[in-house]
C-alpha cells in the first residue's frame, strides 16, 4: 500500500517535474526565436536605411542633372532671345537710317516743289497779264470791224456760221460716200481673200457614203451557214440588224444594203463575229447583234473625240462627245456628216482669227451647228430644233446655240460668230464633188417609209430594204394577230401609195413572232 502511494506521489512529481521542464524549455525557445526575429528585423532596417540612403544620393544625382539640364536649356533660349533681340536693334537701326535718307529726300523734293511753285505763280501771273492786254485788244479790233461790216458781232458770228456748217455738211457728205464705196470694195476683196485663205488651209477629202458594204468571207462554204436551215439564219440576222443581206455568186463575199450607215455598220461587226465564232443561230445571233452595238457604241465615242482633237475643241461634255461621233454613220446628200462638221470647225476657226474674233467659240459652234442630225431620225423634229434643244440641255454658250439655230437661216443672226459658221457651212457643203443630191433623196424617202409603217399601232420596228423595194414590219404578237396582220400589211401599202412617189413597186411584209421561253434549272 505504502509502495503504490509512493508510486502514485513519484509520478505525480515526475508530471510536475516535466511540465516544468516543458514550460522551461519553450520559454528559452520562445526567446531564442524572438531574438533571432530581432535579430532580422534590424538587420532588414539596416539594409532599408542603406537602400534608402542610395536612392536619395540617386534622386539628389538625377534632380542636380535635370536642373543642370533645365539651366543649359534656359541659357540656349536665353541666348537665342538675346541674337534675336540684336538682330532686331541692328534692323531698326538699319531701317532707321533708310527712313532718315528717305526723309532727307522728301525735304529736298519740297523744296524743288516750293521752287516750282514760286515759278508756277509767275508765270501765271505773266499769262494773266498778257491774256488781259489780248483781250483788249481783240475788243478794239472787233468795234473797228462792226464800224467797217455795219452788222454786230453776234450777227456776223451767226452768218459765218451758216456758211460753215453748209460747208462742212457738203465736205461731209462727199467724204462720207467716198468711204463708203472705198469700204464696200475693201470688204469684198477682204472677204473674198479671207474665204479663200480659209479654204485653201482646210481642204480636206470628201468620201460618199455608199448604201451597200461588201463583206469578205474567209471561204464560200461559210455562205451556206449564213444563210441557214430554210433560210432562219439570215431572216433572223435581217430582223435583228434592219439590213438585206445579199448572199449571191459573187466568190468569198456577201453584201450588206441600207440606207442606214449605223444599221450596215451593226450588221458587218455581227457577221464578223459569227464568223470568228463559228456557231451561226438565231439564238447567237441576237446575243452577238446586242454585244455588236455595246462595241459600235464604244467606237461612236472614240470617234467623237477623235473629231474634238482634229478641230482643236475642248471642255465638250461626254454625252455630245457620243452624239458628235454618231455623225460618222451620217451622211448628208451623199457628204459624211462628221467630216463635213470638221471642216466647218476650222473654216469658222480660220474666218474668225483673220477678223480678230474669237476662234476658239467659231470652233466649237462649227463643230456642233449639225449635232442634231445625230438624232433626226431616232426623233421627231428638224435637226436644227433637236440640236439646239441638245446644246440647251448640256449647258453650251448662247453664242453656240445661236450659231446652229441661224445656219440655215431659220432664227436672225445675234453674233458675227453664227454668220461665219453659216458661211463656212456653204462652202464645205457647196464644194464640187462634196455631196450628191440623190443620196439624199434616197435616204428620205427610206426614212418616209419607215416612218409611214411605224404610224399604225402595235408596229414594234420598221426596217427599209433593197433599196426601198421593200419594207419589214415587225409587230407585237400581243396587239396584232394572224388576221389583223395581214389586213396591217394592205393597209401600209394604200398609205404609201398615197403619200409617196417611186418607181416601180414596194413589198411590205409583217413579220408577226411568238416566243415560248423556259428555263431548265
Amino acid at each position: 500500500m505504502d509502495t503504490f502511494i509512493f508510486i502514485i506521489i513519484a509520478g505525480v512529481i515526475g508530471i510536475i517535474v516535466g511540465t516544468v521542464s516543458a514550460h522551461f524549455i519553450k520559454s528559452l525557445s520562445d526567446r531564442s526565436k524572438k531574438h533571432t526575429e530581432e535579430n532580422q528585423a534590424e538587420s532588414i532596417i539596416e539594409t532599408a536605411n542603406k537602400e534608402a540612403e542610395s536612392l536619395k544620393k540617386e534622386k539628389l544625382l538625377e534632380a542636380r542633372d535635370e536642373a543642370l539640364a533645365l539651366k543649359y536649356e534656359q541659357d540656349k533660349e536665353h541666348n537665342k532671345k538675346n541674337n534675336e533681340t540684336r538682330s532686331l536693334e541692328r534692323k531698326l537701326r538699319d531701317r532707321e537710317v533708310t527712313l532718315n535718307k528717305r526723309y532727307e529726300r522728301i525735304r529736298l523734293t519740297e523744296r524743288e516743289q516750293r521752287d516750282k511753285d514760286k515759278e508756277l505763280n509767275r508765270a501765271y501771273q505773266s499769262i494773266n497779264g498778257k491774256e488781259e492786254r489780248l483781250k483788249q485788244i481783240v475788243d478794239d479790233k472787233e468795234q473797228q470791224l462792226q464800224k467797217i461790216a455795219g452788222m454786230s458781232s453776234e450777227e456776223a458770228l451767226e452768218q459765218l456760221k451758216v456758211t460753215l456748217i453748209d460747208k462742212a455738211r457738203r465736205q461731209t457728205a462727199e467724204q462720207v460716200k467716198q468711204m463708203r464705196d472705198k469700204a464696200r470694195l475693201e470688204a469684198n476683196r477682204e472677204a473674198k481673200e479671207i474665204i479663200i485663205q480659209a479654204i485653201q488651209r482646210s481642204a480636206a477629202d470628201h468620201s460618199s457614203e455608199n448604201t451597200v458594204t461588201a463583206l469578205s468571207l474567209p471561204n464560200d462554204e461559210i455562205k451556206g451557214r449564213i444563210i441557214g436551215r430554210e433560210g432562219r439564219n439570215i431572216r433572223a440576222l435581217e430582223t435583228a440588224t434592219g439590213v438585206d443581206i445579199i448572199v449571191d455568186d459573187t466568190p468569198e463575199a456577201v453584201i450588206l444594203s441600207s440606207f442606214d450607215p449605223y444599221r450596215r455598220e451593226v450588221a458587218r461587226i455581227s457577221l464578223e463575229k459569227l464568223i470568228n465564232d463559228g456557231r451561226i443561230h438565231p439564238g447567237r445571233i441576237e446575243e452577238i447583234v446586242e454585244k455588236a452595238k455595246k462595241e459600235l457604241e464604244e467606237r461612236v465615242l472614240e470617234l467623237g473625240q477623235n473629231a474634238l482633237i482634229e478641230a482643236n475643241v475642248h471642255g465638250v461634255r461626254p454625252e455630245l462627245v457620243k452624239y458628235l461621233g454618231r455623225l460618222h454613220y451620217r451622211t448628208s446628200y451623199g457628204q459624211n456628216v462628221l467630216k463635213h462638221v470638221v471642216e466647218v470647225a476650222h473654216l469658222s476657226g480660220l474666218m474668225a482669227s483673220e477678223l480678230g474674233l474669237d476662234g476658239k467659240k467659231a470652233r466649237r459652234a462649227g463643230l456642233l451647228h449639225d449635232i442634231g442630225k445625230a438624232i433626226d431620225r431616232e426623233a421627231e423634229g428638224t435637226h436644227v430644233q433637236l440640236g439646239l434643244d441638245l446644246l440647251k440641255k448640256y449647258g453650251e454658250g448662247p453664242v453656240i446655240q445661236n450659231a446652229l439655230a441661224a445656219h440655215h437661216e431659220d432664227t436672225p443672226f445675234n453674233n458675227p460668230i453664227s454668220v461665219l459658221v453659216q458661211a463656212a457651212d456653204a462652202i464645205s457643203g457647196s464644194r464640187p464633188g462634196a455631196r450628191r443630191e440623190t443620196l439624199e433623196n434616197y435616204i428620205q424617202r427610206m426614212e418616209s417609209l419607215e416612218e409611214i409603217a411605224t404610224s399604225f399601232d402595235g408596229v414594234n420596228r420598221v426596217f427599209a430594204i433593197q433599196a426601198g423595194r421593200e419594207i419589214r414590219v415587225i409587230v407585237e404578237n400581243q396587239k396584232v394577230s394572224d388576221a389583223v396582220a395581214e389586213a396591217l400589211a394592205n393597209d401600209i401599202a394604200e398609205k404609201i401609195e398615197a403619200e409617196l412617189e417611186y418607181p416601180g413597186q414596194i413589198r411590205v411584209t409583217v413579220i408577226r413572232e411568238y416566243r415560248a421561253i423556259g428555263y431548265a434549272k
